[in-house]
């Protein structure tokens, strides 16, 4: 649907755009550290694996509450590895979600293994453990639940349902560094967890990286063996593997960056309370963590039936927004052959034709946050008067379900590179 944008909401002059993501700001206030860690690697000559991947491995796993911690290349490839590592392969099937990014149900396809999906819950927009024992046949192997916008899975309820079923569970917490359920961290609820380092993530590296993290020392030697060609020593290749490693550089700046995570995460939590704050009183809805859940606020989505008109609304603002994710995978071509149909997985499906990722990293200004909180709540405000389309009420907290919604969808609350 479309909406008519009033005039007065055409842009100020002046106004100074706010980015989506603000890269430079972040690095603006660490750019010694980067530096001297850097300068630490070339001095050394190291570049690939070595000490500084090591001691990120250690401090990582240490952070998410894990022993072990096996850096790689990339989120994907910690997600390829870690299915690999628990056997996964062809004839297999991986239970998973529709609504992630592309990654996760292409980590599955590697392996020779079929992705399986099931809805999400219209409450936090993750798997929905109601859903998944109904999709457990015999060939599942796996469940790849995806802690989505910084806010983890009900992994109790689906650690509960894996060991009824003796399945191998594997967390994606590409977007979840330091999330929280009952004082447990993302990556410590699985066999085995996925973290992303992509440059835009809570942590990011200057370049690409990944790592897998786990509790159980067999794994993590079984995934250090495949991201190294198989040798547990040079030339020595006791299996097939790949060449999945961590550059040194990328291991020292996630050192010198993963020092400053916890005040990131804090200052994400206040954007994200002033958001709720400004855009209370109006039908807009975003994410709210359930009771014992704490959100690390990777991505602030806000959900409006009006998304296209709100977006470029909000550029002519000079304010920056984003689609995480616009067409769910089930729908995507690229996995056609899966058999996707319209309407098979209707919160998903309604997920991604209505959230709008508002601008959220750890620098954003007072000023900014205001000035973004303010031109969402006018656009809702403008569309509830009369003459304008008025958009659904973009997610409801409670599990009632939201007012308007389209058929088959239900609440609507906040995967892998």
């Amino acid at each position: 649907m479309t909406a008519t944008i009033p005039e007065s909401l055409a842009p100020e002059a002046g106004n100074t755009p706010i980015p989506f993501v603000d890269l430079k700001a972040q690095m603006r206030s660490i750019r010694a550290e980067i530096d001297a860690a850097i300068a630490g690697v070339l001095d050394s000559c190291q570049f690939t694996l070595g000490p500084e991947v090591e001691a990120f491995e250690q401090e990582f796993a240490a952070y998410s509450q894990r022993p072990f911690g096996v850096a790689v290349n990339t989120g994907t490839s910690a997600l390829h590895l870690a299915l690999l590592a628990a056997g996964v392969g062809p004839g297999d099937e991986v239970i998973t979600v529709p609504f992630t990014f592309v990654a996760t149900a292409s980590a599955i396809d590697y392996t020779g293994a079929r992705p399986v999906f099931v809805d999400i819950d219209p409450a936090t927009l993750t798997m929905d453990p109601r859903a998944l024992e109904a999709a457990i046949t015999p060939r599942t192997r796996a469940i790849l639940p995806v802690h989505l916008y910084g806010l983890m899975a009900d992994m109790e309820a689906i650690g509960e349902i894996a060991r009824r079923h003796d399945l191998v569970v594997i967390e994606d917490a590409a977007q979840a560094h330091g999330a929280e359920l009952h004082g447990r961290r993302a990556g410590s609820f699985g066999h085995m967890a996925c973290f992303s380092f992509d440059p835009g993530k809570n942590l990011g590296a200057c370049g690409e990286g990944g790592m897998v993290v786990t509790g159980d020392a067999d794994l993590a030697r079984r995934v250090r063996l495949l991201r190294d060609w198989g040798a547990p020593q040079k030339y020595h290749h006791e299996i097939k593997g790949y060449n999945f490693r961590m550059e040194a550089i990328q291991g020292a700046v996630l050192r010198a960056k993963l020092r400053h995570l916890p005040a990131w995460t804090e200052a994400r939590a206040r954007v994200a309370a002033r958001y709720d704050e400004l855009l209370a009183g109006t039908s807009i809805r975003a994410q709210a963590a359930p009771a014992g859940y704490r959100s690390v606020h990777h991505v602030y989505a806000v959900r409006t039936a009006a998304r296209e008109a709100w977006q470029h609304a909000l550029t002519r603002q000079g304010v920056a927004s984003g689609i995480h994710y616009p067409k769910p995978i089930h729908l995507l071509p690229a996995f056609r052959e899966l058999g996707g149909q319209r309407g098979q997985f209707p919160h998903a499906e309604a997920a991604a034709q209505t959230v709008l990722s508002l601008p959220m990293y750890a620098e954003l200004t007072d000023a900014q946050v205001q000035r973004v909180g303010e031109a969402v709540r006018a656009l809702a405000t403008a569309s509830r008067q009369p003459g304008h389309a008025a958009p659904r009420p973009a997610a409801a907290v409670a599990r009632g379900g939201w007012s308007g919604a389209p058929a088959g969808a239900g609440l609507g609350q906040a995967g892998a590179a």
